[in-house]
This record gives structure tokens, C-alpha cells and sequence, in this order.
């Protein structure tokens, strides 16, 4: 098994354990604990695979291994914290351990290559941070107008039962003794109004 095989299996089983968490409604401490040491066991055992390279190839590998484990990491805090934040520092890691892994690669150019491939991964990674905070911002402002359009629905409501009641009430009173009682009375249970 090579070793690029063998950490990608590895590193797999870790994002697999902290991925299968948020079908579970709710992960437990213990689940959350444990998917930690599969993650960091995942991850000494791809850095461990790492050890056979040499040059650049190690360091982008030792570059993999670490963003695969942030990742798996932030995968987890979701799994087991579902929250606007913890959904955006997992982006967040996406995109600096995509980063640092396209820089590491970008060692192996030289010249205005080297420097247009740094570059290139700069933008992927402000690109993707800038995304990250924009769907941030997003739910956080989707949230806030939901509760607003909620208000605002409850107050059209409640002057569209206080408009209909003032005009049953209109009607009520060309209606005499006992008839204009009980239409006042079926306006009342009708619209909730008050006397």
C-alpha cells in the first residue's frame, strides 16, 4: 500500500466517524470524544506515512495530513455543536488547510510561476473565506428577518381583526335592545375585540 493509500484510508475513517455524527440527533460527549482520538490517530498515522518522503513531497504531505485533520476536526465541532459558527470556521479550515497544502506544492515552481501559483492559492483561499463569511451573514440575516416577518405578519394580523371588528361593531349599532346585544356579542367571539 502506498503511502498516499494509506494515509487517504486513514484520514477517510476519521472524516467518515465525524461526518456519520450529524445523522445522530445530537452526538454524545462520549461519541464526540471518541470521534477526537479517531481524528488524531488518523492523523499521527498519515503524518507517520509522511516519514518515507523526502524534500517537498514530505512537506506537502505533512501539509495534507494537518489540514485533513483541522477538517475532521471542524466536521466534528458541527456533529457535535450544529451552529452558524461552527459551520463557518469549518469553511474557514477548508479553506487555510487548502491553502496551505496549494502553497506547499507551489515549492516545487520556480521563478514567476512559484509566485503566480502562491498567488493563485491566495485567491482560491480569500475567495473561499470571503464565501464563508457571506453565507454567515446570510443565515444570521435570514434568522433576523424571519423573526421580523413573523412581527410584522402577527401586527397585519392584528389590525386586520381590529378593522373588522370596529366595522362589525358599525353594523351592530343600526340594530336595537336584544338584536344589537347579540350582534355585538357574535362581533366580540368573532374578532376578540374588547367592549
Amino acid at each position: 500500500m502506498s503511502c498516499k493509500t494509506l494515509k487517504m484510508s486513514a484520514i477517510a475513517a476519521a472524516i467518515a466517524v465525524a461526518l456519520g455524527a450529524p445523522a445522530m440527533a445530537g452526538m454524545s460527549k462520549p461519541d464526540y470524544q471518541a470521534s477526537k482520538k479517531d481524528i488524531e490517530s488518523a492523523y499521527e498515522a498519515a503524518k507517520a506515512s509522511c516519514g518515507t518522503l523526502a524534500a517537498n513531497a514530505k512537506d506537502i504531505c505533512v501539509a495534507e495530513a494537518k489540514g485533513t485533520e483541522k477538517i475532521a476536526r471542524a466536521e466534528l465541532e458541527v456533529a457535535y455543536q450544529p451552529t452558524v459558527k461552527t459551520r463557518y470556521d469549518a469553511r474557514i479550515a477548508r479553506a487555510e488547510a487548502e491553502y496551505s497544502v496549494a502553497t506547499e506544492k507551489c515549492d516545487d515552481r520556480a521563478g514567476n510561476a512559484k509566485d503566480v501559483c502562491v498567488k493563485e492559492a491566495k485567491v482560491a483561499q480569500t475567495t473561499a473565506k470571503a464565501d464563508a463569511k457571506a453565507r454567515m451573514k446570510t443565515v444570521e440575516a435570514n434568522k433576523a428577518a424571519g423573526k421580523e416577518i413573523a412581527e410584522a405578519r402577527k401586527d397585519a394580523a392584528s389590525d386586520k381583526r381590529d378593522a373588522s371588528y370596529a366595522l362589525a361593531k358599525e353594523r351592530c349599532q343600526a340594530l336595537a335592545g336584544g338584536q344589537k346585544d347579540a350582534c355585538m356579542a357574535e362581533a366580540k367571539a368573532l374578532f376578540g375585540g374588547k367592549s
